[in-house]
C-alpha cells in the first residue's frame, strides 16, 4: 500500500513523500517546552503541546502520518516585493486540495480509511514531522533542507488510519556556515538549530497593530512588504537547486503589489482580487502598514 501511495503521489507530481509514525513525539515535546518557557511563540502555532506531540489527539485512531513535500521555487526576481512563497494562488489552497485527493484515493483503496489533511494550520509541527519522515533535514534557520530543491519547500501531512510503515530520519544536518545566522534582519536564528520567532522579519510583516521601534527597524531593512526570503536566500543548500515539477506553482503568477493599487481600492475589491493569495489574509491595511515602513524614509 506504501508502494500504491507513491505511486499515486506521483501523478500529482509529488515526488517526496514519507510516513512518520502516530507519536507521541517525546523529542518534539522537549523541544517545544523550552520554547515556551522563553516566550518564542507568536500565536501562529498550537500552543497545547500536548496535541503538538500527539496525533491521536487530533484522530483517535490514528496509525502513521503521510507527510509529502511541494516545492516551490519558480526563480527568482529582483524586483518582487513578494515573498518567492506568495508567487502564485495561496499554497494552502493547492496544497490542500492534493492532499485531499490522496486521502479520498486511500479511502477507496483501503476499507474504513479515516484521515485529516493539514498544510499549514494544523496542531503538529510539520518540519519535524518531514524530519521524522526522512524527507530533509534540519537547517540553522529552523527550515527544512532537501538535497533537490533546498529549503524552498511547503509540507503537508494527512494523519491517518492505516499503519503504514515509518520511515527514519536522514542522518545528516546543514553545513553550519552561519551565513543565515549573520544575515537575519532581526537576529531571530540563534545558531543552535531554534529561532526566536518574535523578530522574525516573515513574522512582523504579519503582524497586527502598531510595531515597537525595534520592529520597525528590522522591517527596514528589506523590501519585501510580505514575507522574508533573507536565510534561505543566503543558504549555499539553495544554490542551483531545481525550480518545482508543480504546475499549479508556474500560473498565474503576481509577485509584486502597487502601494497605490492597495490606496484605491476598497476592502471589498481587495478580496474580490486577492483573496485566492495568500498574502491577502491579513488584509490590506497590513500590506499598506508595512509600505508606510518601507518609504518612511523617503518621504
Amino acid at each position: 500500500m506504501k508502494n500504491a501511495l507513491k505511486e499515486f503521489c506521483l501523478t500529482l507530481n509529488i515526488k517526496d513523500v514519507g510516513i512518520a509514525s502516530a507519536g507521541p513525539y517525546q523529542e518534539l515535546e522537549e523541544r517545544w517546552s523550552k520554547r515556551l518557557a522563553k516566550g518564542h511563540i507568536t500565536g501562529f502555532e498550537e500552543q497545547d503541546i500536548n496535541r503538538r506531540i500527539n496525533p491521536k489527539l487530533t484522530l483517535e485512531s490514528a496509525k502513521s502520518v503521510i507527510v509529502c513535500l511541494f516545492p516551490y521555487l519558480i526563480g527568482c526576481n529582483e524586483t518582487s516585493n513578494l515573498s518567492k512563497s506568495s508567487f502564485s494562488e495561496d499554497y494552502h489552497l493547492i496544497i490542500k486540495n492534493k492532499l485531499d485527493m490522496i486521502g479520498k484515493f486511500l479511502e477507496n483503496k483501503i476499507s474504513g480509511f479515516e484521515y485529516k489533511a493539514f498544510v499549514d494550520s494544523g496542531p503538529l509541527a510539520d518540519r519535524f514531522l518531514a524530519y521524522k519522515a526522512g524527507l530533509g533535514y534540519f537547517g540553522m534557520n529552523s527550515h527544512i533542507i532537501t538535497d533537490q530543491y533546498g529549503s524552498y519547500v511547503f509540507i503537508g501531512y494527512i494523519i491517518n488510519n492505516f499503519a503504514f510503515e515509518p520511515d527514519q530520519p536522514l542522518d545528516k544536518t546543514c553545513m553550519k556556515c552561519g551565513a543565515c545566522v549573520k544575515s537575519c534582519p532581526g537576529g531571530a536564528i540563534l545558531g543552535n538549530f531554534d529561532i526566536n520567532p518574535l523578530v522574525c522579519r516573515s513574522y512582523l510583516t504579519q503582524k497586527k497593530g502598531e510595531l515597537s521601534e525595534l520592529e520597525i527597524e528590522i522591517l527596514k531593512k528589506d523590501s519585501l512588504v510580505f514575507g522574508c526570503d533573507i536565510c534561505q536566500d543566503v543558504c549555499p543548500h539553495n544554490i542551483n537547486v531545481k525550480c518545482t515539477p508543480i504546475l499549479e506553482f508556474t500560473e498565474n503568477i503576481k509577485d509584486s503589489i502597487a502601494y497605490q493599487e492597495l490606496q484605491e481600492i476598497s476592502n471589498k475589491e481587495f478580496k474580490r482580487r486577492y483573496g485566492n493569495r495568500n498574502f491577502s489574509w491579513r488584509g490590506k491595511g497590513l500590506l499598506i502598514r508595512n509600505f508606510k515602513i518601507l518609504n518612511a524614509d523617503n518621504k
